[in-house]
This record gives structure tokens, C-alpha cells and sequence, in this order.
């Protein structure tokens, strides 16, 4: 009765994990070897872990990833697509989000762009950071239904509070006037702050996007926001859409990988 009552009191307390954990350990014979110290600690252990889950279940969601599976530690290695798994690692777990760095993945169509900057931005979740992903040519209209509503400055001051934001498929369409000075105002609200880190998935080189913004004036501001401290990514082969198919193809219909 007095262990129904403690895991009752736990579970009100919103401690979960260790309730679980309690539970466990009193199934567990071995448990019993150990000393109150030892069993106390695998008890906040779990509850460190339950709540780190919660937590980033919750920031996957709201991110809402294209692809939300996407794992660093699944990064192609030994090929001349891209970084190698070990180098991409090593930035994922760097310090780029609270340094307020600009990832500019670059690449031809279906090279993994996108991919790589989910991988990045659940990786930033996994180090609790709020993310959001974005496709650029839908973004502009999402602005404009948001311009009709009203609730453009709510949207605009949650989007400056988010710790990384994926741009992707940057560059991929022309931009209205009305566009250019709202992406403006989105790169405008996150420049200057070190926690706030930004993704940008492209197929054009850098040096011919001052000429997609349009506007010299909004050009030059978005560009010194964006790649005063910056880091490249280079992609290169064919479009892994299209090998994915082939591979298809040669064998009657079932994927290889």
C-alpha cells in the first residue's frame, strides 16, 4: 500500500520517469544488491532521460522537419558527394548554434541538401534547441496570408526566438518586392543574436545572389546578416532520386536501400 502511494505521489509530482524506474527496480532482483545511493542515482538518471525525451518529442514536432529521421550519424562517409561522416559530425557538435553561425548547404537537385539540414536541425534538437524548417518559395506566401490576418509581428517574433531556422530551397524562384522586404524583416530580427543560427539549402552559388534578391539596398542588408560568419557545404553527384529509382528499376520494383 505505502509503495502505491509513494509511485501515486511521484507520477502527481510530474516525475514520471522515476516512477517507472522505481517500478522496475522492484522487479528486478539484482536491484537489491545495490545500496541506497546507487539505486537513488538510476532513479534520477531515469528521470533526467524521461524528461530529455519529452522534450525533444516536443521539438521535433513543433520543427516540423521534411525529414524528421534524418541522423548525422547516418551521413554518406567515403564518397565525393559532400563531407565526409566524420567531418559532419564533428560540426554538428560543435558550438554553431550559440555561435549564431550561417550553414550554407549548396548543391544540385536532389543531392541531399535538404536532408543534410533536417540531420543538422534535429541534431540542434538533441542539444535542445528549438528548430523550424521552412521552404522559401512557400514562406512568401505564407507572409501574405499572415499580412491578411494581422499576425505577422507574433509570427515574426516567435520565428526571431527560434534557436535554428532552415531556409530551403533558397534561391529557387524570383521574389516579389513585397518578399524581398519581409525576408528582410525575418534575417533582420535573428542578426546580431548568438543563439540564433540559420540553415540555407541552395542550388545557386553565393556569389550570384545578389542578383535573386533583386534590390541592392535589401540585397546588401540580407547578405551581411547572413554571411558575415558562415559556413559552406559542398554537394556534388547526381540526384539520389534518381540512382534510388534506377536502383528500383534493376531490381523489379524493390528498393536496395
Amino acid at each position: 500500500m505505502l509503495l502505491n502511494d509513494t509511485l501515486q505521489q511521484l507520477r502527481e509530482l510530474r516525475l514520471a520517469g522515476m516512477a517507472d524506474a522505481l517500478e522496475e527496480q522492484l522487479t528486478h532482483s539484482a536491484c537489491a544488491a545495490l545500496g541506497l545511493e546507487e539505486r537513488f542515482a538510476l532513479l534520477v538518471d531515469r528521470e533526467t532521460n524521461h524528461r530529455h525525451d519529452k522534450r525533444l518529442t516536443a521539438l521535433l514536432k513543433r520543427a516540423r522537419l521534411k525529414y524528421p529521421q534524418a541522423c548525422i550519424e547516418d551521413a554518406q562517409a567515403g564518397t565525393a558527394r559532400g563531407p565526409n561522416r566524420t567531418a559532419f559530425t564533428q560540426f554538428a557538435l560543435s558550438r554553431w548554434v550559440e555561435q549564431g553561425l550561417t550553414v550554407v548547404i549548396i548543391g544540385p537537385t536532389g543531392s541531399g541538401k535538404s536532408w543534410l539540414a533536417c540531420a543538422l536541425a534535429r541534431q540542434a534538437c538533441r542539444r535542445e534547441h528549438s528548430a523550424l524548417y521552412l521552404r522559401v518559395p512557400r514562406l512568401a506566401e505564407e507572409l501574405r496570408i499572415l499580412h491578411g490576418k494581422g499576425g505577422i509581428a507574433s509570427w515574426l517574433a516567435a520565428l526571431a526566438r527560434t534557436e535554428v531556422l532552415v531556409l530551403d530551397d533558397w534561391a529557387l524562384a524570383p521574389l516579389e518586392p513585397a518578399d524581398r522586404a519581409d525576408l528582410l524583416k525575418v534575417i533582420d530580427d535573428r542578426a546580431g543574436t548568438r543563439s540564433c543560427a540559420t540553415i540555407l539549402t541552395t542550388q545557386l552559388p553565393v556569389d550570384q545572389w545578389h542578383a535573386w534578391l533583386g534590390h541592392p539596398t535589401i540585397a546588401d542588408a540580407i547578405l551581411d546578416r547572413l554571411l558575415s560568419n558562415e559556413h559552406r557545404i559542398q554537394l556534388k553527384g547526381e540526384s539520389l532520386r534518381r540512382a534510388a529509382r534506377d536502383d528500383t528499376t534493376k531490381t523489379g520494383g524493390v528498393p536496395t536501400h
